[in-house]
């Protein structure tokens, strides 16, 4: 399994919402949505989105991912820059997940806006080094938008129907869409990067990162790392330092530790196992290794989880 597949295991999105925006005339919306990961599918026409340090025209075809846009603002090419209405009523109120933008005038674009939640956690390194906007896949991407656009006419169909398992078809959808996103992103980064997604492309670390996510429980080694990216341990610290922002161990404990939140907020597993899994020997290492980062033990994470749960209920 290649690096990107194995960082990717544990990142699913979920509570994913659907809607089709058919805008005419000088049509202008925002939105504030906080944990959420944005696509926009353009079906027709073309529009502007502006996430404040950046503004991107999308035109038929092309698929955008917002990682890190909580505030945007979208507005039809010929606005003339009066404030833009918020969208977020409008979409919790729209009917047959269908919403009209009509401020008079020619019909302009056609687009699909879909919505994901996140496990905070488990994203949080990766969208930490995303832009706000990605690279657009459109149809100069070849095969790229051939998958994508697959994805979107099942994504299509599978909402306009009532059938068992939609919201789990749904939500798979969007991850797949979430990974082309992301993977054509870190295919067009510059071999010098600051971004520690490089290390996906390095034939060395790519090597590293995945046995380290695959095997977290393992008791790695600076030197058996080393051994599996075929670098010395000299060079393969430093390489590794470099490139990923941080030294190899802390970037492995880093990772256990969030799986270990993971499975603490899942509530499968004893909290002993969970220690286990993410690879330490005893509840007593595991428990102080999880405080020092999250404040508090592993038992106290699970009951806030569980009350929040409750609250939001």
């Amino acid at each position: 399994m290649d690096a990107l597949s194995v960082l990717l295991q544990n990142v699913h999105l979920f509570e994913t919402k659907y809607y089709r925006l058919n805008g005419t005339g000088d049509w202008s919306f925002s939105m504030d949505r906080q944990d959420c990961i944005l696509f926009y599918v353009v079906l027709s026409g073309s529009f502007c989105i502006d996430v404040g340090d950046e503004i991107r025209q999308a035109k038929t075809g092309d698929t955008i991912m917002l990682s890190n846009s909580h505030h945007h603002r979208s507005y039809a090419v010929n606005h003339n820059g009066n404030s833009a209405t918020s969208l977020d009523d409008r979409l919790a109120n729209c009917i047959n997940n269908t919403l009209d933008l009509d401020s008079g005038g020619d019909a302009n674009v056609s687009v699909i806006l879909i919505e994901c939640k996140y496990d905070k956690e488990m994203v949080r390194p990766i969208l930490s080094v995303l832009p706000s906007i990605l690279p657009e896949l459109n149809a100069s991407s070849g095969a790229r938008f051939e998958v994508v656009d697959v994805e979107i006419r099942l994504l299509t169909l599978e909402s306009q129907r009532e059938r068992m398992g939609k919201t789990a078809v749904i939500n798979h959808w969007a991850s797949i869409m979430m990974i082309e996103c992301l993977r054509t992103y870190i295919e067009s980064l510059p071999e010098a990067t600051d971004s520690w997604l490089g290390a996906m492309k390095d034939p060395f670390l790519t090597k590293a990162l995945t046995v380290m996510h695959d095997a977290p429980d393992y008791n790695w080694t600076i030197h058996g790392l080393a051994e599996v990216a075929g670098m010395s341990r000299s060079s393969f610290a430093q390489r590794f330092k470099d490139v990923v922002g941080m030294p190899p161990l802390t970037y492995l404990t880093d990772y256990r530790l969030r799986l270990a939140a993971r499975y603490l907020r899942l509530q499968q597993h004893s909290i002993s196992r969970i220690g286990e899994l993410v690879g330490y020997a005893s509840d007593s290492t595991f428990s102080q290794a999880f405080k020092r980062i999250y404040g508090i033990s592993p038992k106290a994470y699970r009951q806030e989880h569980f009350r929040k749960l409750i609250n939001k209920s």
